[in-house]
């Protein structure tokens, strides 16, 4: 009777050892799994990029940075038909919001020095102010200057004028700016103001658009430039007119 009662033993020893493994086993899977819990954190708390907007300044823009068209205006702050079309045109910005304004400094000859001197003022209120401080210096230049090179009135003098601005504008550095964008203008053949370019962003194709531009216009532009295609110049049709600006507005 003795040998049955030895073999029930072993069984029980064996039972309990495999009790015992399987515990180890089950305790070290939970280890290794509270080890990579704890670890986990590290490896998803590294930085991703994020899309960030440009810094401002120039060129200067008005409206959505992801807008599909861009309008770049070339102007002369000292021409009177840019004075009159500037609001036109930056308030139809405002109303389609698949587009934005760049501006584009074109002081014409006629009007220097002081067309120059006002795009300083203006860049120098960019730099000092930002953006808005920007395209607020454009607007109220615009409501006061005489405009055909006369400039500010005698004693009336820019309410933004900080000591920054001020040094800035002693400084010179923002003449750098305005006459490079006089010659690209000159270089692109654009020799009156106010000009349009509307550039498809996706595409990279554009118009060039001479005078005061409609709204109705303007939406022709984007929908031939959607539809990848650029039309052919039209003689009757001046704001789309091709080369000619001998009897452009300025």
């Amino acid at each position: 009777m003795q040998p049955p009662q030895r073999s029930r033993t072993s069984h029980r020893r064996l039972a309990w050892l495999s009790i015992a493994v399987v515990a180890l086993a089950v305790l070290g899977v939970w280890l290794l799994s509270r080890q990579l819990q704890q670890e986990a954190p590290l490896t998803t708390k590294t930085p991703t990029a994020t899309a960030t907007e440009p810094a401002p300044g120039p060129p200067w823009y008005h409206g959505p940075a992801n807008a599909r068209f861009t309008l770049i205006l070339y102007a002369d702050l000292e021409c009177p038909y840019c004075k009159a079309y500037f609001p036109v045109v930056k308030a139809w910005v405002d109303q389609h919001p698949e587009t934005r304004l760049q501006w584009h400094h074109l002081p014409l000859p006629m009007h220097e020095p002081v067309a120059s001197r006002l795009a300083s003022l203006a860049e120098c209120a960019g730099e000092t102010g930002g953006l808005a401080a920007y395209w607020n210096a454009v607007g109220w230049i615009y409501q006061h200057t005489r405009g055909d090179g006369q400039g500010l009135p005698e004693g009336v003098h820019y309410p933004g004028q900080t000591p920054a601005l001020q040094a800035c504008l002693e400084s010179g550095k923002t003449q750098n700016t305005v006459q490079t964008q006089a010659r690209e203008g000159a270089r692109d053949g654009i020799a009156a103001t106010p000009t349009l370019r509307v550039r498809d962003e996706r595409t990279g194709q554009a118009l060039l658009l001479h005078g005061p531009v409609e709204g109705d216009a303007l939406l022709s532009a984007l929908d031939f430039l959607a539809a990848d295609g650029v039309p052919a110049p039209d003689p009757e049709s001046p704001g789309m007119s091709a080369a000619d600006t001998g009897d452009m507005p300025r």
